[in-house]
């Protein structure tokens, strides 16, 4: 990472700023976009002696308020659109976002937004939970999940090539169907689904109990997700046990890979994983971030060479839904490789700016790195 700090800085105000992305948006967002990317952040405007400390800083940070909001309201007028035509045409449906976006841990201006298009006359449950024991599921489906999904999915896909003619809208994906350009301000992904009743969700009645069923429309399978459950956890720990802490460290983590891979390396760790894997980090230590927020960068280094050292260790962890292990597969592992090696690099680079003992001796232990810079505060 020493030999290409400047570029690197360039690539994270590109990405923040949406200009990785123009190509995607209509002219009217495209315009907004480039007149936004002429002001600096708040970030670009710290460390400026200490090019690797700004990184550190603006890749911990999150997407402007403005940016979010468009990516939420675009979603939110496809849904409409889509909740018009089907409701006519004898669908009852509903909306809810997941991922990235309303859990806050996106690193791009111009995102893609995951927008869940419920079924909401179809549902399948759990027979062992509360409801079911008192016979509150009475009608049977006469429609299997794959059947009924489908179905909404040719639908779904018929109503959006209408509705948005001047737009580019990929049907061929397998979970979603994507739609960019065209009048929409931001890219939407629309997933097709229907709710899951939990046996946890039947006790609760609570939104992060419910699971969906998605399809995949390449191999006609039918897939089942805890969307909700992640964010709920994950927002949880952030804010009662790591003070804002969690989400920074993800997006960290998030950014170096993001950088890595423009550079031309392979890190195969979906984001997913990434926000699992930080979501079991010492939230205490990523709590100090509040104050001194090279802490942040210091856990972050910390727990992904444990993990990396300890591959028995980080096998037993799970991702923040409960749903599966993180590390289910070898090829996360070459991409915990990758991520950890590459953020060693960084924490080695802030703590030389941060202390003359670092620069004076380089050859010292990571953990000395460590030390050099949880507890430095950087003025804004």
């Amino acid at each position: 990472m020493a030999r290409d700090i400047e570029r690197r800085l360039r690539q994270l105000k590109t990405r923040r700023l949406g200009m990785d992305r123009l190509g995607r948006l209509n002219e009217v967002a495209k315009h907004e976009v480039l007149s936004k990317s002429l002001a600096e952040e708040a970030w670009q405007k710290r460390a400026l002696s200490q090019p690797y400390t700004r990184y550190a800083l603006g890749a911990m940070a999150e997407v402007g308020p403005d940016y979010t909001q468009k990516s939420i309201e675009t979603a939110e007028r496809v849904g409409k659109q889509l909740k018009d035509k089907l409701e006519s045409n004898g669908w009852s449906v509903e909306f809810r976002l997941q991922g990235s976006v309303p859990l806050n841990v996106h690193i791009r201006g111009v995102s893609d937004v995951d927008l869940l298009n419920l079924d909401a006359d179809f549902l399948t449950y759990y027979s062992a939970g509360a409801r079911a024991l008192a016979g509150y599921y009475s009608t049977p489906a006469t429609e299997t999940s794959r059947d009924r999904l489908l179905r909404l999915r040719k639908e779904c896909e018929k109503i959006l090539v209408d509705a948005y003619p001047a737009a580019d809208v990929d049907t061929s994906g397998g979970k979603a169907i994507c739609i960019a350009g065209g009048s929409l301000a931001r890219p939407v992904d629309v997933v097709p689904s229907h709710w899951i009743d939990t046996v946890e969700y039947q006790r609760t009645l609570q939104l992060p109990d419910r699971g969906v069923k998605i399809i995949d429309k390449k191999n006609s399978e039918t897939i089942d997700n805890m969307p909700f459950l992640h964010i709920d956890r994950v927002d949880n720990r952030d804010q009662l046990e790591a003070g804002g802490g969690l989400k920074k460290a993800i997006r960290l983590a998030k950014n170096v890979k993001n950088d890595a891979i423009e550079d031309g390396r392979e890190v195969s760790l979906p984001s997913f994983d990434i926000a699992g894997v930080m979501f079991h980090a010492d939230q205490g230590a990523l709590k100090v971030g509040q104050v001194y927020e090279l802490a942040i960068l210091a856990e972050t280094q910390r727990f992904l060479e444990l993990l990396r050292n300890n591959k028995a260790y980080a096998r037993t962890l799970d991702v923040p839904d409960g749903t599966r292990k993180i590390f289910d597969s070898e090829s996360k592992f070459a991409g915990l490789d990758v991520l950890s090696a590459e953020v060693d690099d960084l924490a080695r680079e802030v703590a030389k700016e941060q202390s003359r003992m670092i620069r004076q001796y380089d050859a010292l232990p990571l953990e000395e790195s460590r030390k050099a810079i949880e507890g430095i505060y950087v003025p804004s």
